[in-house]
């Protein structure tokens, strides 16, 4: 398949899953694959924002050990890097593969088989890095590889810039979502991310990830099997608006959301050209979130030590030894 034929779907089973599916790609006729809604005909060789055709492009796939806890256990996630990106972070740590679209293109068949292959090897789970501009492909590819028999869960890890009516057509194939929250003031989504109405198309998409999977739910030996961890990175001079999505969090989808706080942030790309984004947060700012998250009640998930390690933010750090909370394995 060619980037502008339409796809094949004689592979799939079931009538009723192939409908599904077809109904996915007819998005890309005048494209609504995101909340950008650029409107272009990616069957016809055109793209939006995200520069991206029908078919994906795969800038790598390989068992990663940099994730949260609960997703990397002892034997790794099963990562599946994909290029380009429908935001345009100044920031953007991962900007060779998001914005200079690093990789090469793959079919759904494609796509099916390294999910399988990442399971053969060990991985606890299958994790879609960047997946909000390519969905219809990506659906393909989770139907073709559960009929093949994929065994493990499914990780939706994205910027957050999501379409719901894309994220209906995903219930019941994907397992855990791991979206990003990044701004909660739609002013400087823009003009960091190059990103309109960010904040309530992101919130929607995170109150449908909710409604799908529920809380995080771990198994006995702490590996994530289902349900929502929201990530949310602190950046300098509070541009992130950590407070009110926090408050989003704790009050509209619940205390017991799980978060991911990072403190990983460093200035990359365009950001080192400017102002308030040209520096790493300090240890001041990283304690401010901290005391929004435990003042919100926010204690499921984990949170990253200054240097960047993670831990459980239910566990104090005088503790002598590590506990478990609800078969939560803490770091």
């Amino acid at each position: 398949m060619s980037a502008e034929e339409a796809p094949d779907l004689s592979g799939i089973e079931s009538g009723e899953i192939r409908a599904i599916v077809d109904q996915a790609y007819l998005a890309y006729r005048s494209c609504s694959v995101c909340p950008r809604n650029c409107g272009v005909n990616r069957f016809e060789g055109n793209s939006g924002t995200c520069r991206t055709g029908v078919l994906p492009v795969l800038s790598a796939y390989n068992i990663h050990f940099g994730e949260e806890p609960p997703l990397v256990g002892t034997r790794g996630s099963g990562t599946v890097f994909f290029a380009a990106c429908n935001l345009s972070c100044d920031f953007c740590q991962n900007f060779p593969i998001s914005q200079r679209d690093y990789g090469k293109t793959v079919t759904p068949e494609g796509l099916a088989g390294i999910y399988l292959e990442l399971e053969r090897r060990g991985a606890h789970n299958v994790n879609l890095v960047t997946p909000s501009h390519i969905v219809p492909p990506v659906l393909h590819s989770l139907v073709l590889a559960r009929q093949w028999g994929l065994g493990i869960p499914v990780v939706y890890n994205s910027n957050g810039y999501d379409s719901v009516s894309m994220l209906r057509l995903l219930d019941g194939w994907v397992d855990i979502y791991l979206p990003d929250m990044k701004y909660s003031d739609d002013l400087w989504a823009r003009r960091i991310s190059k990103a309109d109405s960010y904040v309530s198309a992101n919130r929607a998409a995170v109150r449908e990830m909710f409604r799908q999977v529920g809380r995080l739910v771990l198994d006995g030996e702490g590996i994530a099997r289902k349900g929502l961890m929201v990530r949310h990175l602190v950046m300098p001079n509070a541009l992130g608006g950590w407070d009110e999505t926090a408050r989003f969090l704790g009050r509209e989808i619940g205390t017991g959301t799980a978060v991911s706080l990072m403190s990983q942030y460093f200035p990359t790309n365009r950001a080192t050209k400017k102002p308030l984004l040209a520096r790493r947060i300090t240890e001041e700012e990283y304690d401010q979130a901290l005391e929004i998250l435990f003042g919100e009640n926010l204690m499921e998930g984990y949170v990253q030590e200054f240097d960047s390690e993670w831990r459980d933010p239910s566990v104090s750090e005088s503790a002598e030894e590590p506990e478990t909370e609800s078969g939560r394995k803490i770091a």
